[in-house]
């Protein structure tokens, strides 16, 4: 029983960095400063978590951020992190894009442990991650620059097999193909984007949707599957609601 034990412990471990080492480094720093609030703890954290992920410039991380395999995250320059963010960054590893906010309980998890040749999540700068995605990265998946996803989307880069009636799903094992989503591309709320897919540059998904292949550039797209709706710049009919722009655009 203590041998079952044991192995199920060191299981765990593995599961959670590296080794058994850089998971006492890892929790030990989490546990020191990962609690501490307001911008003190930010600016303590700023330093701290220099030791256990690499930091480029000063990225802002919360109180609350759950880190595991923090050697493979990467943070740019004035990166942002929410309280309850999750990062998974087991072998393929995440990168966060300088400018680039992610948002309150999202969860970008690689979970790569079948040593799948493209995991991993990368996004661009000045792109924002919206509160509650779950972005799943075993293929591959790459967000570019000035990307906005609405609250609850989704981006799951694997597939489960399931061809075979005479046998459970679980043992016929997953493909991972990848998503990438290029510059330029907002994502509205409830969207899901499924493995395979590319969305072009400067496309908008409708909210709810389910985009199960490709999305052209500068086009709408929507519905369950996604069908594309128009081009962007066309108006549809009716009146313009206003527009607001940011306090800094020079627009």
């Amino acid at each position: 029983m203590i041998r079952s034990s044991l192995s199920h412990v060191l299981l765990y471990v593995q599961r959670q960095a590296s080794s058994p080492l850089r998971y006492v480094v890892e929790q030990l720093v989490l546990a020191c400063f990962g609690w501490v609030p307001t911008p003190i703890g930010m600016l303590l954290r700023a330093g701290a978590y220099r030791l256990i992920l690499t930091m480029r410039g000063v990225p802002g991380i919360e109180s609350g951020v759950r880190l595991r395999f923090a050697g493979n995250v990467t943070l740019g320059d004035r990166a942002y992190l929410d309280q309850g963010v999750y990062l998974h960054a087991c072998p393929g590893g995440i990168s966060v894009g300088r400018n680039s906010m992610v948002m309150h309980g999202s969860v970008l998890h690689v979970y790569n442990f079948r040593d799948l040749p493209n995991a991993g999540i990368w996004i661009g700068d000045d792109s924002l991650i919206g509160e509650y995605n779950v972005i799943r990265g075993q293929g591959g998946v790459r967000i570019g620059h000035r990307v906005y996803t609405s609250p609850m989307v989704q981006l799951v880069a694997v597939n489960h097999e399931f061809d075979d009636a005479a046998r459970p799903f679980v043992e016929q094992g997953i493909t991972a193909q990848g998503i990438t989503v290029e510059d330029d591309v907002w994502i509205g709320a409830g969207a899901v984007v499924t493995d395979g897919v590319t969305v072009g540059r400067g496309a908008v998904v409708a909210a709810g949707s389910v985009v199960t292949r490709d999305v052209p550039p500068c086009t709408v797209v929507g519905g369950v599957p996604a069908r594309v709706l128009r081009r962007v710049g066309e108006r549809p009919k009716g009146e313009r609601p206003p527009v607001y722009f940011a306090r800094d655009s020079i627009a």
